[in-house]
């Protein structure tokens, strides 16, 4: 079987999408002329030349979940599991977002970003998940593996535009996968999840690029709203989406994997603090981050910077360490866990300039 990155998708096409032209979707703000994009020297330095302080020189805690403690969880708990992979109890059944269990976030077994912790339960001990929630579909984000082992453990799967056609052609059954455009959703058992705007791209091989959709998404379970962010840069969307669905008692948040030369795809920790407020969000618990190596930053900049910027803002943040629950209707601000991982470090060569960022320890 060819290596994933050479495999030919079965992907359809959706000409009814606001977000579709010449075969491909777009995002709503156009890249700006003038916006950097990587380069060779830039990916060069990525796969090959990164400081050592992009990973952690010391374990990171994780918090060891167990089925019997999920059995006993309460509604409205979430566990985060790593990266973007969030595993969340409402209305009675588990729902889980982005589930990648891999060792490495790459087409490549032996290459690529890898794990910096297992995640706090193994993937055939979680319990029947009422639906897997899904972005997009790049390989931090989108488990092969993990789809194949969750197709016969999980009701649902709720997609972009493009994204089921790949589910189906991996093993889903058809009837279990919903995929939506930008402001389309779902009700199931009074939950209302709706798929929102966000400013990314997508695409898993050589020649698939932007043929599925990205989004956010909007989960209302009547007295609570929480957003999940994917993947984006910074966009008015993120006020938009406020004006509609908001105010959000949590938000999930994209804070990691951002750098100079990207600045359209992801955010920079102020653009996060900003998006939260464009939201009108309570909650700020920061993701994408603490389990791959995926910018040139220090490993543990984007929660110092979230940090520092959300106090400036009266903002309130969670830092749960992975596996830790969260109460959703009362949400606690958690450990400053990487700052101890931090100090067992052994001594790290001098940051440069770019990599540098405030803290508070």
């Amino acid at each position: 079987m060819p290596l994933p990155l050479f495999r030919r998708a079965a992907l359809g096409e959706h000409p009814d999408s606001p977000q579709w032209a010449a075969g491909r979707f777009h995002n709503t703000t156009p890249r700006p002329a003038n916006a950097p994009k990587p380069g060779g020297k830039v990916m060069w330095d990525f796969f090959f030349n990164k400081p050592d302080f992009t990973v952690p020189s010391a374990p990171i805690p994780v918090h060891a979940l167990t089925r019997a403690e999920l059995d006993a969880a309460p509604d409205r708990s979430l566990y985060r599991l790593g990266h973007s992979t969030l595993l969340t109890k409402l209305r009675g059944g588990w729902w889980i977002t982005d589930p990648v269990f891999a060792e490495r976030a790459s087409p490549i077994p032996f290459f690529g970003p890898k794990r910096f912790h297992a995640p706090p339960i193994a993937l055939d001990e979680l319990p029947r998940l009422r639906g897997v929630i899904l972005s997009h579909d790049h390989y931090d984000h989108l488990d092969y593996a993990a789809i194949k082992a969750l197709a016969d453990r999980a009701d649902i799967f709720l997609s972009p535009l493009g994204v089921g056609d790949r589910l189906i052609d991996w093993g889903v059954p058809r009837d279990k996968v919903h995929q939506f455009d930008w402001w389309e959703g779902i009700e199931i058992n009074g939950l209302r999840l709706t798929a929102t705007p966000a400013q990314h791209f997508s695409g898993r091989s050589l020649s698939d690029g932007n043929r599925t959709l990205w989004a956010s998404w909007v989960i209302d379970d009547g007295g609570m709203r929480i957003f999940f962010s994917g993947d984006s840069g910074y966009f008015d969307g993120f006020a938009r989406i406020g004006e509609v669905f908001g105010p959000f008692d949590v938000t999930l948040m994209e804070t990691g994997a951002y750098n100079v030369n990207w600045p359209y795809v992801h955010m920079q920790p102020e653009e996060t603090v900003q998006a939260h407020i464009d939201l009108r969000g309570g909650w700020l618990l920061p993701i994408h981050n603490g389990t791959f190596d995926l910018a040139m930053h220090a490993w543990y900049e984007p929660f110092e910077r979230v940090l520092q910027i959300a106090a400036e803002h009266s903002v309130e943040v969670a830092t749960p360490r992975m596996g830790e629950r969260i109460d959703l209707l009362a949400p606690h601000t958690g450990e400053r866990w990487w700052r101890a991982v931090r100090t067992q470090a052994a001594p790290a060569a001098k940051t440069p300039a770019y990599a540098r960022c405030p803290t508070s320890d």
